[in-house]
């Protein structure tokens, strides 16, 4: 423990608050709720379990902010990329929602969060407004990408962002199950960006 008192020294409350958050992500994210212990949690951020529960008042509590924290951290790439180039952006946005390897992604814990859901009437009820915000977001991109003449202008932006949330936790299934679609994932992506755009 020597090693750890200098490091929290030198952060601030908000600061090591944010370094338990995101260990916390990526402990829930390789293991499950019920899977992961705040003891593993505390250890892997340098700190003592007391010390979580200052910032964190439970283990649901914990859960809830990474939910939040990984649709914010998804977000914010998003509105990257828009700004990068509105035109072209809903690919991006739609490859960074379902990319797989180490990052974070809000899907990965989404598919968590159904089995406590059934369960957890909190975490339902976290688990469905983040899913309709997600949707919306991904409404409105369509709509400005219709209105940009990207997007085909017969699209239904609900029904299509529908399509988006859908498509990211299939893409999270296949990831899970370790290739459940195989190349049938790729064609998939494809067909949509094709029915998708104005002009393929």
């Amino acid at each position: 423990m020597t090693d750890v008192a200098p490091i929290k020294a030198r952060l601030t409350a908000g600061a090591r608050r944010q370094a338990v958050l995101e260990t916390a992500c990526a402990v829930f994210s390789r293991s499950s709720y019920r899977g992961a212990t705040t003891a593993e949690i505390a250890r892997e951020a340098g700190i003592s379990e007391p010390i979580l529960y200052r910032h964190f008042g439970s283990k649901r509590d914990l859960y809830l902010a990474c939910l939040g924290h990984a649709w914010a951290t998804f977000r914010e790439e998003a509105r990257e990329a828009i700004a990068a180039d509105p035109v072209k952006c809903l690919g991006v946005v739609a490859d960074r929602y379902m990319a797989k390897g180490k990052r974070l992604r809000v899907v990965d814990l989404w598919i968590q969060a159904l089995t406590e859901a059934s369960e957890d009437r909190v975490i339902a009820a976290a688990l469905r407004d983040q899913v309709r915000e997600v949707h919306a977001f991904f409404a409105d991109l369509i709509r400005d990408g219709q209105a940009r003449g990207v997007v085909h202008p017969d699209r239904d932006p609900v029904a299509e962002a529908w399509i988006f949330v859908g498509g990211g936790l299939l893409g999270t299934m296949d990831s899970r199950l370790g290739g459940l679609l195989g190349d049938d994932l790729e064609r998939v992506r494809q067909a949509r960006r094709t029915w998708m755009l104005a002009s393929p």
